[in-house]
């Protein structure tokens, strides 16, 4: 399993991104391989102003459908264009092409409270 260490990881199994104001937010790689092939991504939220941990989309696979958990609080300001054709560039590359969405957040220091690499893997043994 990968688990960079340039994200930071929820106990629901997605990653952030900060890149100033503004992040980047996915499933990470242990999420993608417990769903099996991801199918569709739905993010209806665009513009909308959400609390950490609201419900901003959900990720389809072949078995399941499973809710995707905002990280931190914010507005979703984008969602990943190349996921309506190919939604199994979250499979493939979970934290690069696969990214779901993008957002402004509300408050960085936010993120801080979000695990590190070592957390997430220790949560996940």
């Amino acid at each position: 399993m990968n688990f960079p260490d340039n994200v930071r990881y929820t106990k629901d199994h997605e990653w952030i991104r900060l890149e100033g104001e503004d992040a980047t937010i996915g499933i990470t790689d242990f999420a993608q391989h417990e769903l099996g092939d991801i199918v569709y991504v739905e993010i209806e939220t665009v513009g909308q102003q959400l609390n950490a941990g609201d419900v901003f989309g959900t990720v389809e696979a072949v078995k399941t459908v499973s809710d995707l958990y905002l990280p931190v609080s914010g507005t979703i300001t984008e969602v990943n264009p190349k996921l309506n054709s190919n939604p199994e560039l979250v499979n493939n590359d979970p934290y690069g092409e696969g990214w779901m969405a993008k957002m402004k957040v509300s408050n960085t220091a936010d993120i801080e409270s979000l695990m590190d690499a070592r957390g997430y893997e220790a949560v996940l043994s």
